[in-house]
């Protein structure tokens, strides 16, 4: 592809988020841009959500995790059914009675002042690594295919990414991302459907022929039960995968934000119940995509890259056809913005809300605009600088580092909402930040130290599970005696 055919296809699906961004920004104010007056059609979000969940990740990653780890991940994804039932049944009646804004505005009315401004605070670290990772990825990829013709810095290359992004979201916030995160779900889906056609037709396969020749192959192994000690051990892999769903769904503003657009509980079960399913065939795609990938490069003596990410661009810039190139820029582009732009609404929704407190301010429509106009500058600044700390210390496949990241950051999110809901005790709301700082800090030292300390047994992605249990038993120290609490 030439560098003139990637900016025309940049430049005109940028146009087309901005024409969206511009018809949904008629009478925005602080409401519609936190949750679009609670007027979504449930189904633009389940399919949008797909994409933002996904993002760029899923589109690169997963393709290039098959050769390490098989199809085990979806032994995870197999998990999320269980994280988005509970989510369905319990986290959205609950959210929906308490008319929230803020997810984490339940942590002040549950425990008071300093639990709300630490979940808040967790989310906020959470996601600014989480959404960084994954714009890493695309930042990666618009280098490989136009700035370095140009000979342009990775530097510029995440600054041009996040500026367009800031553009089309700094108005309508939540508004407009439920319907540009429709579009790019779109192109995704398709860019993963239509390679996975063509590489079929390249090995002179036919589509009936299709999944019998992914079952053969061995990087296709799903389940795995042989030894429990291993990270990739079923049970491992599915319970990780449940909690990891609530988490980072049901306890994460940015995900819940677009469910708390709908216009009903109702609605809003429905939304995560089809998209739950429709998560779980989706990633069954790219897992088979992969496997396709590894043997079109194999049999056409294609060198695997060191790092696996880089095989999917690898192949679409210099060895597919142009149009599957396009597909693959059109993909990459709209798994990465439909992650982003949402995740930058919802940083500046929280910080708005729980940190800065815009429902009991006494700030004018216009100064709370303005206010939340510089909060939303100030996180696309602050995720330009993470994105480039993830160019010079990420080693691991980036899927895996996300997951890794979640484990740490969302596991006092998790321990303190397993306490509000489990139990009726109240705690020495003082004393949560220092519970919250140090679970993370014990779960890193235990996981950094398992093999020797428990015989070669490692945690994996259970140990978020570690993390919120930790976080729970602090929380047990530190309660109060009286647990007078009326939900």
């Amino acid at each position: 592809m030439t560098p003139l055919l990637v900016f025309s296809v940049i430049a005109g699906y940028f146009g087309i988020l901005l024409v969206i961004g511009f018809l949904t920004t008629k009478n925005i104010n602080s409401e519609t841009f936190f949750t679009a007056n609670r007027q979504s059609p449930w189904y633009l979000v389940a399919f949008g959500m797909i994409g933002a969940s996904l993002s760029g990740v899923t589109f690169i990653s997963v393709p290039g995790w098959v050769a390490s780890s098989q199809f085990s991940y979806l032994q995870m994804v197999l998990g999320y059914l269980v994280g988005y039932t509970f989510i369905t049944v319990v986290l959205l009646p609950l959210y929906y009675r308490l008319n929230l804004t803020s997810i984490y505005e339940y942590l002040i009315e549950r425990f008071g002042f300093w639990s709300h401004k630490t979940g808040a605070s967790f989310f906020l670290l959470s996601r600014t690594a989480g959404a960084s990772a994954r714009l890493f990825l695309m930042a990666m990829v618009l280098q490989l295919f136009f700035f370095d013709a140009f000979s342009i810095p990775f530097e510029v290359t995440v600054a041009v990414t996040l500026a367009l992004i800031w553009i089309y979201t700094f108005k309508g916030g939540i508004k407009t991302i439920v319907w540009t995160d429709t579009l790019q779900t779109f192109f995704m889906l398709a860019a993963a459907i239509l390679t996975l056609v063509v590489i079929t037709h390249e090995l002179n396969w036919t589509l009936s022929e299709l999944p019998d020749k992914i079952a053969q192959h061995s990087y296709s192994k799903t389940f795995f039960f042989e030894d429990s000690n291993h990270k990739n051990f079923f049970w491992k892999k599915f319970w990780s995968g449940a909690f990891i769903a609530l988490v980072m769904t049901g306890l994460d503003q940015d995900m819940m934000q677009k469910n708390l657009t709908c216009r009903s509980l109702f609605d809003a079960q429905k939304n995560v119940f089809w998209f739950s399913i429709s998560l779980v065939f989706v990633n069954l795609i790219f897992l088979s995509l992969g496997v396709l990938l590894f043997i079109y490069a194999q049999e056409n003596g294609i060198q695997i890259p060191e790092k696996t990410d880089h095989l999917y661009p690898l192949l679409a810039q210099n060895h597919f056809d142009i149009e599957i190139g396009i597909l693959f820029l059109l993909g990459i582009i709209a798994a990465a913005y439909s992650s982003a732009d949402s995740a930058l609404t919802s940083l500046t929704t929280s910080f708005c809300t729980d940190i800065l407190d815009f429902k009991n301010s006494s700030l004018s429509e216009i100064q709370k605009r303005n206010l939340r106009i510089r909060v939303h500058l100030s996180f696309t600044v602050i995720l330009f600088f993470v994105i480039l700390a993830f160019r010079y210390f990420m080693e691991t496949n980036a899927i895996s580092a996300v997951f890794k990241i979640a484990g740490f950051t969302y596991g006092p999110l998790l321990g303190l909402y397993a306490f509000g809901l489990f139990t009726k005790f109240q705690v020495k709301d003082k004393f949560v930040p220092l519970v919250c700082i140090l679970s993370p800090i014990l779960s890193y030292l235990l996981d950094a130290n398992s093999k020797e300390w428990f015989d070669s047994f490692e945690f994996g992605f259970t140990i978020l599970m570690v993390n919120g249990l930790l976080t729970f038993i602090g929380l047990l120290v530190f309660r109060k005696k009286s647990h007078n609490f009326l939900r």
